[in-house]
């Protein structure tokens, strides 16, 4: 069963964190994530925008076939709450297709742009078959390249046992996210955490 409002934390017995990368598949930085998270043996949630995924097609399988979650996080990027139920409903099914394309079953969790959503949007995102994902460290703004310091310091505050963290891979100069993610992982893992996708978490959470 879907939980229509937006899930950022989740209330688990076990040490599990859930990392998100929105905006991408990029040439560059998705492929350093993955590294990072191959030398973790950890796993990640990839929200991607259906025209990346066109434009590096072969980037998003990779993200597949090392056992990530891919995510709808819309076809263009626009705020759904400006748009019609029906040309939101476009953004998401044309960005679901591709998802499939990739990786050969519907995508589970959504996260809208921005994080713009309202009760129709949420509706529709659950009539869908999807759960609508936020964040606990939105205050981390790694968007907007505040230095590795500053993801660091915002994201460590918010982070316990159940979370969802949000980051970028697309979209501009993402090498503060990168070292940033590189430093959380290692210090999450040593803590004892273990990095799963959101499915995963939410499946964790409803099993206990």
């Amino acid at each position: 069963m879907v939980n229509i409002a937006m899930v950022e934390q989740e209330s688990v017995r076990e040490k599990v964190v859930a990392f998100t990368f929105d905006d991408g598949p990029h040439p560059v930085y998705t492929h350093q994530l993955l590294e990072i998270f191959r030398s973790a043996g950890g796993r990640a949630t990839f929200f991607m925008i259906g025209k990346e995924m066109e434009a590096y097609p072969e980037i998003a399988a990779e993200v597949h076939l090392e056992g990530h979650e891919i995510a709808n996080h819309t076809y263009t990027h626009p705020d759904l709450t400006k748009l019609t139920l029906e040309e939101a409903g476009e953004e998401l099914q044309h960005a679901e297709n591709l998802v499939q394309e990739i990786t050969g079953q519907p995508a589970r969790c959504f996260r809208p742009p921005y994080f713009g959503v309202n009760d129709d949007i949420l509706s529709l995102a659950a009539e869908r078959g999807y759960q609508t994902i936020g964040a606990v460290n939105g205050d981390a703004r790694d968007w907007n390249n505040p230095g590795v310091e500053h993801i660091l310091e915002h994201t460590r505050s918010a982070v316990k046992p159940g979370s969802v963290l949000i980051f970028h891979d697309g979209y501009g100069d993402r090498s503060e996210t990168v070292e940033a993610v590189r430093v959380l992982v290692d210090e999450l893992a040593a803590e004892g955490y273990r990095l799963v996708t959101v499915s995963e978490l939410l499946r964790v959470s409803s099993n206990q």
